[in-house]
């Protein structure tokens, strides 16, 4: 009779408490996975912001190194690339595209205002 107490005195987790931990977890990723994308996007808009500023840079630079005006408008080539003011073409990270503009104006995203939520826009 011992012997047979020995074999099923197994300790281990019921289903219940397994169950229960599985809950658990799923209400800290249904809170934590909309924080995650958020922080995300804000990372990314941040980036694309910190690319356009760095467009407009090479803009200013340009336009006083060949002095120009600010109805001149540089092309791409005339900004990044080996020996241009800006190492490599930048790229937004939300997959939107850049446009340079006149040396007077500021350089825009394709994505630009989110109106959802103002700290997700892509705009200088």
């Amino acid at each position: 009779m011992k012997a047979f107490r020995k074999m099923h005195n197994k300790k281990g987790f019921t289903l219940i408490e397994i169950m229960i931990v599985v809950l658990i977890i799923g209400i800290l990723l249904a809170v934590a996975v909309p924080s995650f994308l958020k922080a995300r996007e804000t990372s990314r808009a941040k980036s694309c912001i910190s690319n356009l500023k760095q467009i407009e840079s090479a803009k200013e630079q340009w336009a006083m190194d060949f002095r120009k005006t600010g109805t001149d408008t540089p092309a791409g080539t005339d900004l990044w690339g080996t020996g241009n003011y800006i190492k490599a073409e930048p790229i937004c990270p939300s997959g939107g595209t850049y446009t340079i503009g006149s040396v007077a104006t500021d350089p825009i995203c394709s994505i630009g205002v989110n109106t959802a939520d103002p700290s997700d826009d892509h705009v200088l």
